[in-house]
């Protein structure tokens, strides 16, 4: 094969490990809340989620990620079925903390992992790593990185992106998928 076929192949076929783009949620303004309903376990294995000045319409809030396991008709916002640092007390995967949305404050940016969301049989675990101004002063950057649980075994085939309080003012989030092997 030369190269110019194999490149000319590759470039049309999508290999298990390459990370895919699935979806935007395009310039986001004012909304309650960002869903996303277009998982697919025959394609991929896992999911990223890279935020882009996510921020709330109210300083200082919680970014969470809540599950769905009937393709989004319904979202997990049990207390207590979401684990992250030895605390069970929370309705959603935590994406970002204290994310600020005062002047100079302009939200979070990174990336949200999902890990084999598809598989029923185990809990669906969750890592973050997040650039943010948190909301103690203007121009305060923080880093966040943060490991999380659903804790039930259920697949999950939608995501809903939410603040504890308020809408998400602005920014965008984009939604990847890491191809399987078949």
């Amino acid at each position: 094969t030369s190269v110019e076929t194999m490149a000319t192949y590759m470039g049309t076929k999508i290999t298990g490990g390459s990370m895919v783009y699935i979806a935007s949620s395009g310039a986001i303004s004012n909304a309650a809340n960002v869903t996303f309903t277009q998982f697919d376990a025959t394609k991929y294995d896992h999911y990223e989620f890279w935020l882009q000045h996510v921020t709330p319409a109210t300083d200082n809030q919680t970014l969470h990620c809540r599950v769905s396991t009937d393709g989004g008709s319904n979202y997990d916002s049990t207390n207590g079925n979401y684990h992250q640092a030895d605390t069970t007390d929370v309705t959603g995967l935590p994406v970002v903390n204290s994310v600020g949305s005062d002047s100079n404050e302009f939200g979070a940016c990174g990336q949200f992992r999902l890990f084999a969301p598809h598989n029923a049989n185990a809990f669906t675990m969750a890592h973050s790593s997040i650039v943010y101004n948190n909301y103690y002063a203007a121009l305060r950057i923080s880093l966040m990185t943060q490991a999380s649980m659903h804790l039930t075994t259920q697949d999950v085939d939608a995501v809903q992106f939410v603040f504890d309080s308020g809408n998400i003012e602005s920014g965008e989030i984009v939604m990847y998928g890491i191809a399987n092997g078949t």
